[in-house]
């Protein structure tokens, strides 16, 4: 006799879960990289945030970028999935979709949210990488790679410099 299948929510409810991010690798007719400094943490970081229960990591990753810059771009290719393990701030893992948000041919166009964002400035690579945390920065070169592959990249955290 077998046993009774156990009611769908409870074993949902026995899995585990991670938080959900997304964010867009944005450039200018420079190759520079596109960085924001949020006014609630140290650091710089990409355009992005923390995907809406239900929502599409793209469509989240377009929002976020609307609503922080006042500009509106399609989340091309994904080029990026970060997992961080959890870490002493967050108790559980994240995820990270970064896509290719392309060339912003007119940086003009940027209206910064003055309620989450200090600053944005289109960077180079390499002055870029030092202003990102230690558990982002891996992004930047992963970005880079895949955008020039044109094949996404997978970064699994607790590697050396990429953990949470």
């Amino acid at each position: 006799m077998s046993e009774p299948r156990p009611d769908p929510a409870d074993w949902y409810a026995t899995l585990p879960s991670v938080f959900v991010s997304a964010c867009m690798l944005l450039t200018d007719a420079e190759d520079r990289v596109l960085l924001v400094k949020p006014n609630y943490r140290p650091g710089w970081n990409f355009p992005g945030g923390i995907v809406e229960d239900g929502e599409a990591p793209h469509d989240g990753a377009v929002r976020e970028v609307a609503e922080e810059l006042g500009v509106s771009v399609k989340a091309g290719e994904l080029l990026v999935v970060h997992w961080i393990p959890p870490s002493e701030d967050r108790p559980r893992a994240l995820v990270n979709f970064m896509f290719d948000g392309g060339v912003l041919e007119d940086p003009s166009r940027i209206r910064l949210q003055a309620e989450e964002l200090d600053e944005a400035a289109f960077l180079p690579w390499d002055t870029a990488a030092p202003l990102l945390p230690a558990h982002i920065s891996p992004r930047l070169a992963a970005g880079r790679l895949a955008r020039g592959n044109q094949h996404p990249v997978y970064l699994p955290g607790g590697l050396s410099g990429a953990g949470g």
